[in-house]
């Protein structure tokens, strides 16, 4: 293996992924793991991920996949022949950028739309779901309500540096949230000018394309 090859689930959070290999000209292939098939779960993607989750990249070279957004796509911002920096150089403002991916991977996907999704993962007791789930509907309404404050002052992107890895991941919550039902065009109107900006990035038409997914914001 000559490229990196992402280990996905069209319209999962690994869209996030994806764009940024499309963004920065990394050479890559896809291997589709559908997780509503289950993909995720079966025995010989368990072999290359135990952790039963995407995105996972595989890297030339590298006996183990490398796995968890943020860890993956950082490495990505850094590729030696990237054509688009999507890291920003300062370290303040590196940390800004990890900041920012840290709580949208571990509190608004996970605490988020892990336990409206998937309560099970949070509680074995099946009388639980439901609360669980409603308890991850209100995480992200307070979570999605904070991001658009922070758009509030009309930056085009999340970080005064410009487009960075946040954007991506920013824009695979703004869909999910089109797909839960929230008002996204009329509650966050400036969260909703950014998500325009990247949907119109030929590397996300792309991305969106190749995963089969139509989306209008």
């Amino acid at each position: 293996m000559n490229t990196y090859r992402l280990y996905f689930s069209p319209g999962a959070c690994s869209l996030a992924v994806h764009i940024a290999l499309e963004e920065t000209g990394v050479p890559f292939e896809l291997v589709a793991v559908p997780i509503p098939e289950g993909a995720h779960l079966r025995p010989e993607y368990l072999e290359i991920n135990p952790k039963g989750r995407v995105p996972a990249l595989a890297i030339p070279g590298e006996a183990r996949v490398l796995t968890e957004l943020p860890a993956i796509m950082t490495l990505i911002a850094r590729h030696p022949s990237r054509t688009l920096n999507m890291l920003p150089p300062d370290p303040l403002d590196e940390a800004r950028c990890n900041e920012w991916i840290a709580w949208l991977a571990g509190w608004v996907h996970g605490a988020g739309f892990g336990a409206l999704w998937r309560p099970g993962r949070y509680a074995a007791d099946e009388s639980l779901h439901p609360a669980v789930s409603a308890q991850g509907k209100r995480t992200i309404e307070a979570a999605f309500a904070q991001i658009g404050r922070m758009f509030a002052d009309e930056r085009p992107y999340a970080l005064p540096y410009g487009y960075s890895i946040v954007d991506p991941f920013l824009f695979v919550l703004y869909r999910w949230g089109k797909l839960i039902g929230l008002p996204m065009d009329e509650a966050y109107e400036g969260w909703t000018a950014s998500a325009r900006r990247v949907l119109a990035r030929p590397a996300v038409q792309r991305a969106l394309g190749r995963e089969g997914i139509t989306f209008a914001c």
